[in-house]
């Protein structure tokens, strides 16, 4: 329970639609693990053994295409859902692209447990649908947005999910480090390292943020970038 009270994301996370004491049954079945950058914490087709909770860090979840190359199909950050509940398998690979802080939880037990607990189950169905509907709007990013406009919603969509924990900060940043090189950002976005390069250029040239190093971005005219999503 000392975690739980003190969890960083527990007003944002599923947790959030329990009250104190069934927090604290949760709780006693939770564990907290530290990740480091590149450690892969689910793979795909395996059993699926566990389900997180993620207080820290941003992890991927990717898949195996059939010539081995590797395809991102989604990204987490804290407060974010994973794993497969009420599921046999695991759909999709989890790897930490930054160090990460994971509250973990056996599937079984955490099955049994919302179950019983409706108003997690309540919180659960949420969650899907958020996520199904952020899918619809990958679709439209991948399938018709130019790449000015798949890299200007990309960027105001790091802003407002890459928020500092430690302050609960409310709105999005304007300044925050990317968890992806440029080939990784090129391959979420269906893009060329060429294209993702120039284009982030072109916002600089444009006045609509700045770059100070390969993954520090400053926003310098969120209105601008919104300009250009809004073309869709």
């Amino acid at each position: 329970m000392d975690h739980c009270s003190a969890c960083v994301v527990r007003n944002s996370a599923i947790c959030s639609a329990l009250d104190m004491d069934e927090i604290a049954l949760l709780g006693k079945m939770g564990r907290h693990h530290k990740l480091v950058a590149g450690q892969t914490l689910m793979w795909e087709g395996e059993d699926s053994l566990l389900v997180a909770n993620i207080i820290d860090g941003v992890l991927k979840l990717s898949t195996s295409l059939a010539d081995g190359r590797e395809q991102i199909v989604g990204v987490v950050y804290p407060s974010d859902f994973i794993g497969r509940p009420f599921g046999a398998r695991t759909q999709h690979n989890v790897t930490a692209l930054t160090d990460a802080h994971i509250c973990s939880f056996s599937s079984s037990d955490f099955d049994r447990f919302a179950r019983a607990h409706p108003e997690l189950e309540h919180k659960l169905l949420e969650r899907t649908l958020a996520e199904l509907d952020r899918t619809r709007r990958w679709l439209l990013l991948l399938g018709r947005m130019t790449a000015s406009e798949k890299l200007a919603h990309f960027l105001l969509d790091m802003s407002a999910r890459l928020v500092k924990q430690d302050c609960r900060a409310a709105g999005p940043a304007d300044a925050f480090d990317l968890p992806f090189g440029r080939q990784q950002i090129a391959d979420i976005l269906g893009l060329t390292i060429e294209t993702v390069s120039r284009r982030l250029n072109d916002f600089k040239a444009q006045g609509l943020i700045e770059v100070p190093s390969r993954r520090r971005i400053e926003i310098l005219n969120r209105a601008g970038l919104e300009s250009i999503t809004d073309a869709v």
